[in-house]
């Protein structure tokens, strides 16, 4: 199983970039609003600008870590 890190324009300009290890899943679970508490909440709609397969969770988390400087 691959992980995925991924990047999501927030309706504000903004951007959030995560990982998964179900990128389908995961990008629904934003657009419905699903977890009030995360960024993305309020800055809905959100589209998927990027994403890219990684053998890892922890190449996923590196890459995470890298986007958000």
């Amino acid at each position: 199983m691959g992980f995925w890190i991924y990047l999501l324009r927030c309706n504000d300009g903004t951007y959030y970039t995560g990982h998964t290890d179900n990128l389908e899943q995961r990008v629904a679970q934003h657009v419905a609003g699903a977890f009030p508490g995360c960024y993305t909440f309020l800055r809905r709609p959100v589209a998927l600008v990027f994403a890219q397969e990684v053998a890892s969770r922890e190449e996923a988390l590196a890459a995470e870590r890298q986007v958000k400087g």
